[in-house]
């Protein structure tokens, strides 16, 4: 446990000084960056090889920290659905940078449940990058030894529960936009409110 947690910090340090992290999540092993930052961001379109007008999210450790980077309108709805494999399309605040969200207003976050990831965005003290850990277009990893881009750091977590990448539901429009972990109970939810 203890080399674990020596881990989450080297981790945080990496964060704290502009690097990039591969973290396991419950979804897909994913590469994080200081989302607040955009120069830690471009880093992560840099590495994925991914277009700059295609979204990244990302991922949160409380409901507080939630609040910080979005406006919510339904808590119920948002309590419904996180902590877990969903990733919500929420209006994103002012200090959210532009380059994360491709110009657009909203934002994808989410709130993590597996515990190394939650472990480093609270010793982090701030939202990461939740994208998956690899070459844009390729397949998202499962397991450390799946991941072939370079990072700073890898945290190895073992297997991810699902091995699919999160379901993406935004919650401005009340439309689905990604199947993935969870689909359907999700589509059945969203439904229900709309």
């Amino acid at each position: 446990m203890r080399e674990v947690m020596d881990g989450i910090k080297r981790a945080a340090d990496v964060l704290r000084n502009g690097g990039l992290v591969v973290y396991p999540t419950e979804t897909v092993y994913g590469l994080g960056a200081d989302a607040l930052s955009e120069r830690a961001v471009k880093k992560v379109y840099d590495i994925k090889k991914r277009a700059l007008g295609e979204p990244i999210s990302l991922a949160v450790a409380s409901y507080e920290m939630l609040e910080q980077v979005a406006y919510i309108d339904s808590w119920e709805l948002i309590r419904r659905l996180l902590p877990g494999s969903v990733t919500v399309l929420l209006r994103k605040r002012e200090n959210v940078p532009d380059i994360l969200t491709a110009h657009s207003k909203l934002v994808g976050v989410r709130l993590l449940v597996h515990p190394v990831a939650v472990q480093l965005i609270k010793s982090f003290g701030s939202p990461i990058t939740s994208t998956s850990a690899n070459i844009s277009g390729s397949p998202p990893p499962r397991k450390v030894d799946e991941v072939r881009i370079t990072a700073d750091l890898i945290l190895d977590g073992g297997v991810c529960k699902y091995g699919l990448p999160s379901t993406v539901v935004d919650l401005v429009n009340m439309k689905m936009i990604r199947k993935g972990a969870n689909y359907d109970e999700v589509k059945m939810l969203i439904e229900r409110s709309g």
